[in-house]
């Protein structure tokens, strides 16, 4: 029998969202935070297109989409690294920081390919609880030792969609040491409406230390291409490519991302149209009685405590699939009209039975 790492034994599998099926066939897929619409026809074009090239390697530099971002952004196009997904980036950066006796902080509960992702490159997790569902900056401070490499602050926070504003994070990176790597994991920042929740780009520049961290998956509808990018100065730039597996970002996935800039206009509506369901599903949970902090992401949370799982299959029954934490609570997509109505139809019947 081969011998692997002993880690694998231990290492849970990263768990996806899953659809369910009702009774009567309706199927509302809300435990993933995917964008509810269908591609736009200009990046449907850009796909058909570049797909005619599948025969050929995609540019492992991803030069033109390098080139677009740094445009769109006015970053110099050496501060930008790219993957295949925003987690992907991740993975690369934990992979630059990794040495024996290495730490990383984040929080918790925070996005749950954190510990994964630590776990597989042999560094040692810190985990930081939450207070009032949102980053505790200050005992996060408190955690950095010598053998901290890097820390993780997901902005919005997934699961829960709270936001750390801009006094208390700019307090907290300032008593970061120089040597540690701070990275804004902002996959939904196209979301954010509260002004005083900052932009990571309006942060890093003068922070040779900060990161930021974004996807096409959320708000631009590229979950099924996986492009992410990292914006930082170049030496923290230059890290991460280097872990970068050749060809990681397809031909396909870079001409899409592409296109999703030049129409970033039409999908920044789409976004607006679930910002406002977002209101609207968690303005009727608070009248329903449930406890929903406010989100700045495309999700709201109810923490369910025990009840979490029941919660999650008493929505299956409608049809409804949620993301449930353990015995924590639950994470609910913003979806369609239609099936964010669904979902609070189902939250407002479990509520009764209660």
């Amino acid at each position: 029998m081969p011998r692997f790492r002993r880690i694998l034994d231990e290492l849970p599998a990263y768990r996806a969202g899953k659809a369910v099926v009702s009774a009567d066939g309706r199927s509302f897929k809300l435990s993933s935070n995917e964008c509810p619409y269908d591609p736009l026809p200009s990046v449907v074009e850009a796909v058909a297109t570049a797909a005619r090239e599948m025969h050929r390697y995609p540019d492992p530099a991803s030069a033109a989409l390098t080139d677009a971002l740094a445009e769109r952004y006015k970053v110099p196009r050496e501060h930008l690294a790219l993957g295949a997904g925003s987690v992907t980036v991740a993975q690369q950066l934990f992979e630059a920081v990794s040495e024996p006796g290495a730490e990383v902080i984040y929080a918790w509960r925070s996005f749950e390919a954190y510990p994964l992702l630590a776990d597989l490159a042999g560094v040692t997790s810190v985990r930081v609880p939450l207070t009032d569902e949102t980053h505790d900056l200050q005992a996060m401070a408190a955690a950095i030792t010598p053998a901290t490499r890097m820390i993780f602050v997901c902005n919005p926070n997934n699961p829960t969609g709270t936001a750390n504003r801009s006094e208390e994070l700019t307090v907290f990176l300032d008593q970061v040491p120089e040597d540690v790597l701070v990275v804004l994991d902002e996959a939904y920042r196209e979301y954010v409406r509260d002004v005083d929740v900052p932009d990571g780009l309006g942060l890093y520049p003068d922070r040779p230390n900060v990161a930021v961290l974004r996807t096409f998956s959320k708000a631009y509808g590229l979950a099924g291409l996986r492009v992410g990018y990292l914006i930082a100065h170049e030496p923290v730039a230059s890290a991460v490519r280097k872990t970068t597996v050749p060809f990681a970002v397809n031909a396909i996935a870079q001409a899409a991302a592409i296109a999703s800039l030049a129409a970033e206009d039409e999908l920044l509506e789409r976004v607006e149209a679930v910002v406002k369901e977002r209101t609207r599903v968690r303005e009727t949970l608070l009248g329903q009685g449930w406890a929903v902090p406010p989100s700045e992401a495309n999700f709201v949370w109810l923490r369910l405590g025990d009840h979490t799982g029941e919660f999650a299959d008493r929505c299956a029954v409608d049809g409804v699939a949620v993301r449930p934490f353990g015995a924590e609570g639950a994470r609910v997509s913003i979806g369609s009209p239609d099936a964010n109505d669904t979902f609070l139809t189902a939250a407002q019947a479990f509520r009764t039975e209660l």
